[in-house]
């Protein structure tokens, strides 16, 4: 028995965003708590977002978004949410914002701590009565607008998911919204979303429909990503890579493996998780290799590649001539960390579907070839 799942409204296209005031009098929404980050408003972004708001002006706006948002992070933002009785959140930026906007909604109306709702949690309690919630990404990359999860770094400082499948009331996709993503932020997010059609891909859960989206996923990113980091204002290439992302996203249901095992953990040492995925994805795919039977063929072929035992290799060549760090050290990890993150990546959930069991020693040998 499988369960088949892939339910969050969007709207998606170049101009989308011009739909919110409709989504939000759908909803029912006439005060949202609008979270975004100060990099998205410095940009123009955020203003570009919500331009069709005939009243923006007026509304409340939470800005305080760490790069790997935090529980502490959410329980601020519930309370701005309350203190300006609002009746609905809008999150607007990248992964972290539209985390941080659905742990925000939770808590509007659950009370903390947020890890008594966390995936990892031993009894984890139900969320009731979420306010309606409308995601806007400014990057692709995450896909969190249509995943199945919020991740959140815990006051335990353990990184791991709330689900929370239902909480997004619509998403709204709009390519045009990417167009002023650094070409480092468009090359890292990118192959965030690239790691998330591979994981997904490669994860032994049935699901076909799952796979075909993920497959698809994969080409439109592996055709298009060197161009969005190139010339981001290719609207074309932006609109691939939005859609790879979503794609990407909408798969998180049949699991992820050892890449994003990894890189929780090293994300809760404040570490950019696309930057991470990229650079640990290659060796893990060189680990998985023996276990994926047809898989590699299938993704080599999405890659453009004839022989499927190049793809780790193109995979590292893929992420260094679009700018990514080759090393974990490069990044500023040190090295007397990798213990505890190998130790670390045996609790993550992500580590169940990998397609390949992995000890700690597996997982050492990893982060040492990574290193």
């Amino acid at each position: 028995m499988i369960n088949l799942s892939f339910g969050t409204a969007v709207r998606f296209g170049d101009g989308a965003r011009r739909a919110l005031p409709s989504v939000l009098a759908q909803a029912g929404i006439k005060r949202p708590l609008l979270i975004t980050d100060k990099g998205v408003m410095a940009a123009g972004v955020f203003a570009q977002a919500i331009e069709a708001i005939a009243d923006a002006a007026s509304l409340p706006v939470f800005t305080d978004v760490p790069v790997n948002p935090t529980e502490a992070a959410a329980i601020a933002g519930a309370a701005s949410y309350k203190a300006n009785a609002c009746d609905g959140v809008v999150g607007i930026g990248g992964g972290a914002a539209l985390d941080l906007a659905k742990a925000v909604a939770i808590l509007a109306t659950n009370e903390p701590p947020l890890w008594s709702y966390c995936n990892r949690h031993a009894e984890p309690r139900d969320i009731r009565n979420p306010p309606p919630l409308i995601l806007m990404p400014t990057t692709a990359g995450t896909g969190s607008e249509v995943g199945r999860s919020a991740v959140i770094v815990f006051d335990n400082g353990i990184k791991a998911g709330v689900r929370c499948p239902e909480i997004v009331t619509m998403a709204i996709c709009d390519p045009e919204l990417t167009f002023a993503l650094p070409p480092s932020i468009t090359a890292t997010t990118g192959m965030d979303a690239l790691a998330h059609c591979i994981e997904t891909f490669c994860s032994p859960t049935i699901n076909p429909p799952a796979d075909a989206i993920a497959l698809d996923g994969m080409k439109r990113i592996f055709d298009h990503i060197e161009r969005a980091v190139a010339n981001g204002q290719d609207r074309h290439a932006r609109w691939n890579m939005m859609m790879g992302s979503v794609e990407g996203a909408m798969c998180f249901q049949k699991g992820m493996g050892a890449v994003h095992a990894l890189s929780h953990p090293l994300g809760a040492l404040g570490h950019h998780h696309g930057t991470l995925n990229a650079i640990l994805l290659p060796h893990v795919l060189a680990y998985n290799q023996e276990a994926l039977d047809g898989k590699m063929a299938r993704m080599a072929q999405q890659a453009g590649l004839a022989d499927e035992r190049q793809l780790p290799q193109a995979m590292a060549q893929l992420t260094a001539r679009i700018g990514i760090p080759a090393r974990l050290r490069d990044l500023g990890v040190p090295e007397s960390a990798l213990d505890g993150i190998a130790a670390a990546a045996l609790e993550d959930n992500a580590h169940k579907t990998n397609p390949r069991p992995l000890d700690k020693a597996d997982y050492d040998a990893i982060l040492q070839s990574a290193y």
